[in-house]
């Protein structure tokens, strides 16, 4: 029996995309020995983005680990891969033996606390896998994650809990955007990983 499978296994989209939500994946204390690790052996940076021509270092910190050196842009900037470490290699494994998805890469960003957050965007970049799946695990603080449909503005939330994965996949990235909005009640961080294929040569 699988004590993981429940009734949260269900496309939380009403149309338009597919979205799983598993809940938490593993025990409370291993979510967080990984929390403790990531925050030790990632080799976090502050994040860089163009907008309106300036480029703007965020508060938030990100890494982006890979199979291969990927290039990956996005907001006008470009990042390379860095090679997998363990952590990071036992986590993908889980999420791939859960999901039956396979990835190559993994963007991952470090929230301080609920002051920050992201805005609303779509990951469509052309380096990307069309209508691939992304699969985003969490750590440490829970946050509120939101999606909205580009035509009808319909809402949809998911409380991400630690140790918990949520894996967005088919037209999703298409027809909905998403976004983890700041809030005033979180204190603490949060780390998510979020698991994707690059297709070189496209």
């Amino acid at each position: 029996m699988d004590l993981f499978n429940s009734e949260t296994e269900f496309n939380r989209l009403p149309f338009d995309g597919e979205v799983i939500y598993y809940g938490s994946i593993m025990s409370i204390e291993k979510a967080h020995e990984y929390y403790e690790k990531l925050l030790q052996y990632i080799d976090w940076e502050y994040d860089k983005a163009i907008i309106f021509g300036k480029l703007i270092t965020t508060k938030r910190k990100v890494a982006w680990y890979g199979d291969e050196p990927f290039n990956y842009t996005y907001s006008k900037t470009t990042k390379l891969a860095l090679p997998w470490n363990q952590e990071l290699l036992e986590l993908k494994t889980l999420v791939e033996a859960k999901t039956g998805e396979t990835f190559n890469s993994c963007l991952l960003n470090l929230y301080h606390s609920g002051d920050e957050g992201m805005s609303w965007h779509s990951d469509r970049e052309k380096d990307l896998k069309k209508d691939g799946a992304i699969g985003s695990l969490s750590f440490g603080a829970e946050r509120k994650f939101l999606f909205k449909h580009k035509v009808t503005k319909q809402n949809v939330s998911v409380l991400l809990e630690k140790g918990s994965l949520l894996v967005m996949k088919g037209a999703t990235q298409t027809h909905w955007l998403h976004r983890l909005p700041p809030t005033k009640k979180v204190k603490t961080p949060r780390i998510n990983l979020t698991f994707r294929t690059i297709e070189l040569n496209r």
